[in-house]
C-alpha cells in the first residue's frame, strides 16, 4: 500500500510538474528534464509513469477536465437560481484560471494545434454552459434570447478572458467577470421571475468582491446602476 501511495503522489507531482513547465514554456518547447527536474525525480520515474511528453499532456488534461466538471457540477443542483448559478460559475472558472497551473495548461493544451487528439475543455465548458441556460429558459428566466444566443455570448467571452488572462491577469480579475455580466444580465433576465434580483458574482454565498452586491434587473431590463458606480 505504501508502495502504492509513492507511486500515486510521483504520478502526481509530475502532472503538476509538467502543467507548470507547459504553462511557462509552452508545450512545444517544454522538455522532459525539466519536468522530472521540477518534480523531482529522475528520468527514469518520469517514463515507468508516462511514455511520452504527448502522454504528460494528456494526463494533465484529464486532470484539468475532472476540475472543470468538480467546478462546474458545484453549481448544477436544482436548488437555487439558474442564472445565479451560471455566473457563480464563471467567477469559479476564472479564479480557477488565474489560480490553479492545471486547469490553466488544461484549456492552453486544448486549443493546441498539434494536440488535436487531447480532451477539449473548451468544448466541455461550452457544453456545460448551453445545458444551463437550457434549464434557465425552461424556468422562465430568460427574457427574449435564446439560450444558443446566449451561451454563444458567455463561451465566446468566458474563452477569451482565459486565453487573454494568459498575458494579463487582469482578463480573470473579479472585476472583469462582474462587468461583463453587467453588460449582458439586462439584456437576457426575465426580471419578473427572478423577483428582482441577481448577484453579479458570489463564491460560497459571498460576494467575490466589494463590487459584486446584489444586482436589481429591473423592467423594462435594465440594471440599477447607482449601486454599482465604481465598477
Amino acid at each position: 500500500m505504501a508502495k502504492q501511495e509513492r507511486a500515486l503522489r510521483t504520478r502526481e507531482a509530475l502532472i503538476t510538474s509538467a502543467a507548470t513547465v507547459f504553462d511557462r514554456d509552452g508545450f512545444s518547447t517544454a522538455s522532459l528534464s525539466a519536468i522530472s527536474a521540477r518534480a523531482g525525480v529522475s528520468a527514469g520515474a518520469l517514463h515507468f509513469h508516462f511514455a511520452s511528453k504527448a502522454a504528460l499532456a494528456g494526463a494533465v488534461e484529464d486532470a484539468a477536465a475532472r476540475r472543470l466538471e468538480t467546478l462546474t457540477r458545484a453549481h448544477h443542483g436544482p436548488a437555487g437560481n439558474t442564472l445565479q448559478r451560471l455566473v457563480n460559475a464563471s467567477h469559479e472558472l476564472a479564479r480557477g484560471l488565474a489560480g490553479d497551473v492545471v486547469l490553466r495548461a488544461g484549456f492552453d493544451l486544448s486549443g493546441h494545434r498539434i494536440r488535436r487528439e487531447g480532451r477539449d475543455l473548451r468544448r466541455q465548458w461550452q457544453g456545460w454552459v448551453e445545458e444551463t441556460l437550457e434549464r434557465a429558459a425552461r424556468e422562465g428566466l430568460l427574457n427574449t434570447v435564446t439560450p444558443e444566443q446566449v451561451a454563444s455570448a458567455v463561451v465566446a467571452a468566458t474563452t477569451g478572458f482565459e486565453v487573454l488572462g494568459t498575458q494579463d491577469p487582469e482578463w480573470l480579475a473579479p472585476r472583469t467577470i462582474t462587468r461583463f455580466w453587467q453588460l449582458l444580465l439586462p439584456r437576457l433576465a426575465a426580471a419578473d421571475r427572478l423577483g428582482g434580483k441577481l448577484r453579479l458574482g458570489e463564491v460560497g454565498g459571498i460576494p467575490v468582491d466589494v463590487g459584486a452586491e446584489a444586482v436589481f434587473v429591473q423592467q423594462p431590463a435594465v440594471l440599477d446602476l447607482a449601486r454599482h458606480a465604481g465598477l
